[in-house]
């Protein structure tokens, strides 16, 4: 069994920073790719960014230049590192994983989700 583990959210003034971070663990033969969601209250959960095992990676639109998502291949974790946060930043965040254990490819991972407040 994989679990995903997050970490790092918090209350933060507009123009801050936060770092979150994802630590999956189990019985990981590989991981494809890990990402970052959101979700703010009453809309739908969105892509903040992805890290694929290649090391490419991919932003929302209102992240780009804001956000900087990496990973550490040997501690299978990923971090989003998130500068010049604004209120509308707000949301739970949380994590996802593309990974193979043994025999089966698992897509549809999540962490249980780290609130980030952007409020003064």
């Amino acid at each position: 069994q994989v679990q995903l583990v997050e970490s790092g959210g918090g209350l933060v003034q507009p123009g801050g920073s936060l770092r979150l971070s994802c630590a999956a663990s189990g019985n990981i033969v590989s991981i494809l790719s890990m990402g970052w969601y959101r979700q703010a209250p009453g809309k739908q959960r969105e892509l903040v960014a992805r890290v694929y095992s290649g090391g490419n990676t991919n932003y929302a639109g209102s992240v780009k230049g804001r956000f900087t998502i990496s990973r550490d291949n040997r501690e299978n974790t990923v971090y989003l590192q998130m500068n010049n946060l604004k209120p509308e930043d707000t949301a739970v965040y949380y994590c996802n994983a593309d990974l193979w254990v043994v025999l089966k490819r698992e897509t549809d991972l999540w962490g249980q989700g780290t609130q980030v407040t952007v409020s003064s």
